[in-house]
């Protein structure tokens, strides 16, 4: 890395003597829009996220380095710009708080206790860390109204910028930079930070307070915060060759600080200017020694090689800002931990300065100088050390912030560890835009262990509903011991379910025919095939559904129709046709297999709930798969009026893509219509729907399930087929290198997509708990 000294002024207050801890921040003034007023200039904080970098293939990491060159050089000339990483380690009240789940007091508790157990021993485990990282923008100008154009200005560019790198950036509020500070200031009261703008006004009291800490101190080689003791450090000597893990390994330290990279843009006419000005000066001094050697008749000497470097790296800065599209930058490098005590900080000062010098770099510590580091390092948008270093873009880009992209939702639930920063995976999937989901993988990857264990704990942590579809029979043990009811639906044990049930809510505000004619079609071409459907069959049937539910909908008083009056309406109809199709529905109505053509007989209202349909048959297992999806819409609907979430999860779900009637793709297309439809409806519902299959090709040969997939903002992806991963990898964008996370991996490794996210994750459930047995499908371990 090429470096060249130039020193900046430094944004520095007059001199005064402090007389509280509040006078010691330097925050002038503060606006409910987030801006602070700092020495004279306006300040701006965002929030970007992070992006996988580290599991990226050699030309994605590639593409993505060189797109963050493009958002450095788009970077404002006239402003000052940080870049701050920061770390703090899980509280462990906050974590308790969040994640633990609270017993209740019932027969249950056993398994709360071993959840939590599980939780506490990953999380001792893990890194036990929270990063965050922000960019701040500070500038000087006349007016507020001024820098809020200026910073707007801003943000759309490092919207559109960090966007093209599959990032994001969101604008923090002026609550959320308050609290970044105090989280800094006071560790372990994170919980305790309140702060509201009109109150604060309307009582005068200073906004600093509740951000100060009681005291803060400093010292010529360190400071202390409270009963925290913590120091300031600074990039001294820069490698000629930098790797772009050297920030993300000193933020793999597990202790709370903070790193800030300063950067200056220099316009580019006077960055040439002054590297003409440089390269004259080498020039200059090349002919001033060589004249010296002239004078003692030494003809023939070479030049030093100080000057011969010097020179050659001045010309190659001039090209790389004259025809590579490079730009002049000052950049600066500041680190600041806290400790418990000055021996561990003495330890974390030499382990970080040692992570330094491998990659060939000094860190030292800012001596007589750590309260303007202090204040440099912190995300107020100040810059007061001289210690900044020439770079081009390149150089300053390899100062990477990125590394991994971490999954840690508020309120969500525990998903693994991710493999890469070993960091918990925590998901809430009911704050997604779109919280359905699947979980894709070959038999004995563990795709039915994780999704028990989402079941779980839905089930102990919460008061939601819980729906199961189980074609083979694997979810029994799991569902009794969390106090569910396990509904075994076959063709010979009298249990029967209406697959024309319909209820007062099932419309939702439209009109409940159209829908239930719709379901009614999917269920005669799940009987007769899609290719025999036509028009004239579908004009029957849409005749014939009107008819029998036309007294019903008035009231909704008595008995629902069944599939038995659907039968004798269509031969009651004049048309051949009709008379064909009430064929086609005899063995389902009147013959051998008519359990969904009574009235439904079975309690389906438990909070958990779980249909068995192993022993339905494969006749009938794909209609069975339809009315349940049917009935379960029904309740769904009645949650929502009821103002209760509800989760669906159907195992085996690729049956809705490939059963008996098919067209000439080989797939059922009304039923997989009808599944989409739930996939598209029931996140207005309170509902999230998750389906479980390892016949993901056969799956992807329909473009309904290709739209299910892509449209899916939660995705867990176990040990995949090659040929699946292939298709899998074109369709979410995936590298090679992700991918491999999924080749031959171990039961419970794999990847998992939310949102936009994608990271590897590691999810292995103890063997000897009770839990495991109760989850487990492999012979010999199961509950007796």
């Amino acid at each position: 890395m090429r470096k060249l000294f130039k020193g900046r002024s430094t944004e520095r207050d007059a001199f005064r003597i402090p007389r509280s801890v509040q006078q010691s921040i330097p925050i002038k003034r503060v606006y409910k829009d987030g801006i602070f007023r700092v020495s004279g200039r306006f300040s701006k904080t965002w929030r970007f996220f992070d992006v996988n970098y580290a599991v990226a293939s050699p030309e994605k990491q590639m593409e993505l380095f060189l797109s963050y060159c493009g958002v450095l050089n788009s970077l404002p000339i006239d402003a000052g710009i940080k870049l701050t990483l920061v770390n703090r380690q899980l509280n462990r009240q906050e974590f308790s708080r969040n994640l633990l789940m609270a017993y209740r007091q019932d027969s249950r508790d056993y398994m709360r206790r071993e959840y939590n157990g599980i939780l506490l021993d990953k999380a001792s485990g893990s890194n036990n860390l929270v990063q965050e990282k922000y960019i701040t923008v500070s500038v000087a100008k006349r007016s507020i109204e001024e820098a809020r154009t200026f910073f707007a200005r801003v943000g759309t560019d490092l919207t559109a910028g960090l966007g093209r790198m599959d990032s994001g950036i969101r604008e923090i509020t002026l609550n959320e930079r308050l609290r970044l500070f105090h989280d800094f200031f006071r560790v372990g009261q994170e919980s305790a930070f309140a702060f509201d703008l009109q109150t604060a006004q309307r009582r005068g009291h200073d906004f600093r307070d509740a951000i100060a800490p009681e005291t803060l101190q400093f010292f010529h080689d360190h400071y202390a915060v409270d009963e925290r003791v913590g120091r300031t450090l600074f990039l001294r000597e820069y490698a000629s060759f930098i790797k772009d893990t050297m920030i993300t390994e000193l933020m793999d330290y597990p202790r709370n600080m903070m790193l800030s990279i300063d950067i200056v843009p220099v316009a580019t006419d006077e960055a040439v200017s002054e590297m003409h000005r440089r390269i004259m000066a080498v020039e200059s001094d090349i002919t001033r020694w060589q004249q010296r050697q002239n004078h003692h008749n030494n003809f023939s000497a070479n030049i030093p090689y100080d000057l011969e470097q010097m020179r050659k790296e001045t010309r190659e800065f001039l090209d790389d800002l004259t025809a590579r599209d490079q730009r002049m930058m000052y950049a600066l490098v500041t680190l600041t931990h806290l400790a418990d005590s000055e021996e561990q900080l003495e330890q974390d000062t030499e382990a970080l300065s040692a992570i330094g010098r491998s990659h060939g770099c000094q860190f030292a510590t800012m001596k007589h100088q750590q309260e303007d580091a202090l204040n440099t390092v912190l995300p107020y948008g100040l810059r007061r050390i001289d210690a900044m270093r020439t770079l081009t873009t390149e150089s300053t880009a390899v100062l990477l912030p990125f590394k991994t992209q971490e999954i840690m939702d508020t309120g969500g639930l525990y998903y693994g560890v991710n493999a890469v920063s070993r960091n918990l995976i925590i998901c809430n999937r009911d704050a997604l835009l779109n919280g359905h989901g699947l979980y894709l993988g070959v038999s004995g990857s563990g795709k039915s262990m994780m999704a028990k264990q989402e079941i779980g704990f839905v089930a102990l942590n919460t008061d939601h509903d819980i729906i199961v579809v189980d074609p083979e029979r694997e979810y029994g043990p799991l569902i009794r011991a969390l106090g569910g009811e396990i509904i075994t639906i076959s063709a010979s044990n009298g249990s029967y379910v209406n697959a024309l049930d319909i209820s007062a809510e099932y419309g939702d505000g439209r009109d409940p025919l159209v829908l239930k004619s719709e379901f009614i079609m999917s269920l005669c071409q799940q009987l007769m095939g899609a290719e025999e459907v036509g028009a004239k069959e579908k004009s029957i049937i849409d005749r014939c559904t009107a008819n029998i539910y036309r007294k019903y909908i008035h009231k909704y008083e008595g008995d629902p129709p069944t599939l038995k009056d659907l039968y004798d309406d269509l031969m009651r109809q004049k048309e051949p046709v009709a008379h064909e199709i009430a064929l086609a529905l005899e063995l389902f109505t009147t013959g051998s297999l008519n359990i969904f053509a009574h009235q439904t007989n079975i309690d389906t209202g438990s909070r958990i709930t779980c249909y068995d349909i192993q022993d339905l048959g494969e006749n009938l297992k794909p209609i069975g798969l339809l009315v349940m999806l049917d009935s379960i819409l029904n309740r769904v609907i009645r949650n929502r009026q009821r103002g209760r979430y509800t989760h669906v999860y159907i195992d085996e779900i690729y049956l809705f893509f490939a059963s008996p009637g098919t067209n000439r793709s080989g797939i059922n297309n009304y039923s997989s219509e009808f599944l989409y439809k739930c996939w598209k409806r029931f996140r207005k519902y309170y509902a999230t729907l998750t389906g479980i299959t390892q016949n993901v090709e056969e799956c992807l040969l329909s473009d309904t399930a290709r739209l299910m997939f892509a449209n899916s903002e939660f995705l867990v992806l176990l040990n995949q087929a090659p040929t699946d991963r292939a298709e899998l990898a074109k369709l979410l964008g995936a590298s090679d290198a992700q991918m491999d996370y999924v080749s031959d991996a171990p039961a419970g490794h794999g990847l998992i997509k939310v949102g936009s996210c994608l990271v590897p994750f590691i999810n292995e459930l103890p063997r000897d708990t009770e839990l495991y047995r109760l989850m487990t499908t492999k012979p010999g371990e199961q509950n007796a």
